[in-house]
């Protein structure tokens, strides 16, 4: 359920929060204000009472926003952990007029519920046994026009997002650019959203440092996937899997093999069934690889690029196949098909026991 109109004040967003909440209790349980509506010292911002069918209570303390970004929510976890320490059965829950799906993951990381005006709920109470939840929008539907704010989508964000991965430095904005190869208002924008995510830090001098590239890692490939960002097509390679890596490693072709080839150059996780491959010129491609167009049972995924960021710092094994990068690498297995996101957590393993070694 969204509202028609914005929620503007916190006012305004208590009473849409409260009232997606109620519209999606379960039948026989009861929610309402308790008079006075705060607790007595008022630190809390509210206070709302759910009752169960056989009567028994339990009290939110509501702490009311009208915006969470990243960085919010360890603060916000904080000040709830404070206020349901001094009280007796109680939970704390967030209410935002609008909850990004990274900011919902990470409240729900940190064990936190939520509402917002949209209808994202997550509510989680052992005692007296409630569990809710439901999904509003993806979008805030209530965002002017102008530029897109809270996503990692687009060429020159990703180009950012793999410079801070690839590299382990103190960046000025300028270095970045140049590194990136993106214009210093992208950049601007990139820093300033991944600063609302807790995902970068700037001291005093404005250098901009990565405490968690893993983090960072995981939050690109909300945004960034193997298939969604790119023009793919499936071709069956008829001698297998071992022939075209040979006509690959020999070919005039700008390619880079990301997927499980490619991890298997640095934490083999099973045998490759399948090929994922970015190319610059699928026709050249599929012509000096021998490949066969498939309508089913395909064993080779072609993508072509939006940019030339897959050709970007990329490595040559010891046979000749050129690979994407480790970063590439990951965030392709993370949003690939089938096993691939867990061979994504197994490349992410050797990527944290080895950072020395591919994190320059």
């Amino acid at each position: 359920m969204t509202t028609s109109l914005p929620p503007h004040s916190e006012a305004d967003v208590l009473r849409a929060g409260i009232a997606a909440l109620a519209d999606r209790l379960p039948a026989g349980w009861t929610a309402r204000q308790p008079e006075g509506g705060t607790t007595a010292d008022r630190r809390s911002d509210a206070l709302l009472m759910v009752t169960a069918p056989d009567g028994t209570p339990v009290t939110l303390v509501l702490e009311v926003k009208r915006l969470v970004e990243g960085r919010d929510v360890a603060a916000i976890r904080d000040r709830l952990e404070r206020l349901t320490q001094q009280l007796s059965d109680v939970r704390g829950v967030v209410v935002a007029r609008y909850l990004s799906p990274p900011v919902r993951k990470r409240l729900a990381d940190v064990g936190l519920s939520y509402v917002d005006a949209t209808g994202n709920v997550l509510l989680n109470v052992p005692r007296p046994g409630l569990y809710v939840a439901d999904r509003g929008a993806d979008r805030d539907p209530w965002r002017g026009p102008g530029r897109p704010r809270g996503t990692l989508k687009g060429a020159p964000a990703a180009k950012i997002v793999r410079a801070l991965l690839d590299y382990d430095r103190s960046w000025t904005v300028r270095g970045l650019v140049e590194v990136a190869g993106v214009s210093t208002g992208s950049a601007y924008r990139v820093i300033k959203f991944l600063e609302s995510e807790d995902l970068v830090a700037r001291d005093d001098s404005g250098a901009v440092t990565v405490p968690d590239w893993v983090a960072l890692l995981r939050r690109w490939s909300d945004d960034y996937g193997f298939v969604r960002n790119n023009h793919v097509t499936r071709w069956i390679a008829p001698r297998g899997l071992s022939d075209l890596v040979k006509r690959a490693a020999g070919s005039p072709v700008r390619y880079a093999v990301t997927g499980t080839l490619a991890a298997a150059e640095w934490a083999a996780y099973a045998p490759a069934r399948s090929a994922m491959i970015y190319a610059a010129d699928i026709d050249q491609a599929t012509r000096l690889w021998d490949l066969r167009a498939a309508d089913a049972g395909a064993n080779v995924m072609l993508a072509k690029p939006d940019s030339d960021l897959a050709f970007t710092r990329t490595l040559a094994t010891a046979s000749g196949l050129t690979i994407a990068a480790p970063a590439q690498v990951t965030v392709d297995l993370m949003t690939g098909p089938g096993r691939s996101p867990s061979e994504a957590e197994e490349l992410l393993e050797w990527m944290t026991r080895n950072e020395s070694s591919w994190r320059r």
